[in-house]
């Protein structure tokens, strides 16, 4: 499908089949403890997009700007949906589903990101992508690296949980943890990439990240007979996620698969909530994040400016949750309807507790309401250390057993 880039700051536009990340006037003019600027948004042309309206079924595919080689390799999308029908009766609403994108083959939502950039640097006759991931964007770049036999260097921190960093190792990455934070590794993938070439596939800082992430959106469309739900609950840290929801919906807007965009909750932890704090003030100021929900933990989000744009144009809010709030959600899924989620997912599912009033006095107990769960809980299995313990051992023995279940 042809398309060209447009500046989220400035709007200029830039038609070109090579490899671009941002805008060098508006990146220029990006201030130190504020949101990065000079990210690229990209815009398919109107007719393409018209001419999917004669299909019965679209994919995602249809939508993508590069072709994916061999999909098969490294299935991407169709992730189940679920009703957790003892919690909506819990909370009074009827009509709540999780999309499970905990069970993309990395384990999250990044694999529909990291399935396309595997496409871009196929097609641009490169073998290498540099990245940096607290875990889940390294581990899914790592599998589709595995799959497809491509080189991935991958800048941690080193603080980030070990799980994730192993399956990165497993899959046979050039993991680099760095002493410092996400937003230092980013900077040390950026200069990797500038002196030893290759792809980056830094979140929103390669504009074709987002792109992947809007699969979501229009694989929702056709799961729900062709429809949106009312509102989407996301989970964010950096905002691509959101800001990928979005774009998937604005995309089935623009060819007239769809007459509205839902509303969309940005969920976030009070500890990391720089998205929120910009969308309620209008300032686009760093923070120092500290959540326990470290896939969503993040000082200056990349995508920030652009998730506070979609946000206000198509009618959407932020809600912030507790770290108590969002460790008692975790339990709560996986105790109430057996979906096991690290507590970035659960902080979705956390807001949309927190707001189930609201709804129900605005838009009613039957409104349609997705929460979208990005990432498996083994992902993150050291959170329960001091929460869950397992039993102690009984002897070998009949009498045991009886004793164990006597009250």
């Amino acid at each position: 499908m042809k398309f060209k880039y447009v500046c989220m700051d400035c709007g200029k536009e830039y038609v070109t089949d090579e490899v671009i990340y941002q805008c060098p006037d508006c990146a220029a003019k990006s201030v130190e403890g504020e949101f990065p600027k000079g990210y690229l948004k990209v815009i398919y042309d109107p007719e393409d997009l018209k001419k999917l309206q004669k299909k019965d079924h679209v994919s995602i595919y249809d939508f993508f700007p590069y072709k994916v080689p061999t999909p098969e390799v490294y299935p991407v999308g169709n992730t189940p949906i679920v009703t957790p029908k003892r919690m909506n009766d819990r909370l009074g609403l009827k009509n709540v589903f999780c999309k499970m994108d905990a069970y993309l083959p990395s384990g999250s939502f990044k694999d529909r990101a990291s399935q396309l950039i595997a496409a871009q640097a196929i097609a641009h006759n490169t073998r290498k992508i540099a990245l940096a991931s607290t875990g889940n964007a390294g581990a899914a770049m790592s599998c589709a690296g595995a799959a497809y036999g491509l080189d991935i260097i991958l800048f941690v921190p080193e603080t980030a949980p070990i799980n994730k960093l192993m399956q990165s190792v497993l899959y046979g990455a050039t993991v680099v943890p760095v002493k410092g934070t996400y937003d230092d590794a980013f900077l040390l993938s950026i200069e990797y990439t500038k002196h030893f070439g290759g792809i980056n596939r830094n979140t929103a800082y390669n504009p074709m990240t987002i792109e992947g992430k809007k699969s979501v959106s229009i694989e929702l469309f056709e799961q729900l007979g062709r429809k949106v739900p009312d509102i989407v609950y996301v989970p964010v840290g950096d905002g691509c996620i959101i800001s990928g929801v979005y774009k998937g919906f604005y995309d089935l807007l623009s060819a007239g698969l769809i007459d509205r965009i839902p509303h969309i909750v940005c969920a976030q932890s009070e500890k990391s909530n720089a998205i929120s704090k910009a969308f309620r003030t209008g300032e686009f100021k760093s923070i120092e994040a500290s959540t326990r929900a470290d896939s969503i933990s993040v000082d200056i989000p990349a995508s920030g400016r652009m998730a506070v744009q979609y946000l206000k144009d198509y009618d959407g809010w932020c809600t912030e949750v507790s770290e108590q709030e969002i460790l008692d959600a975790q339990m709560n899924l996986v105790h109430d309807s057996g979906v096991f989620v690290e507590p970035a997912s659960a902080t979705a599912w956390a807001a949309l507790e927190k707001d189930s009033a609201m709804i129900k006095e605005k838009y009613g107990a039957d409104a349609s309401i997705c929460v979208l769960l990005t990432g498996i809980g083994f992902k993150d299995m050291a959170v329960f250390d001091g929460r869950v313990e397992m039993p102690a051992s009984i002897e070998n023995s009949a009498q045991a057993v009886i004793d164990r279940f006597t009250k």
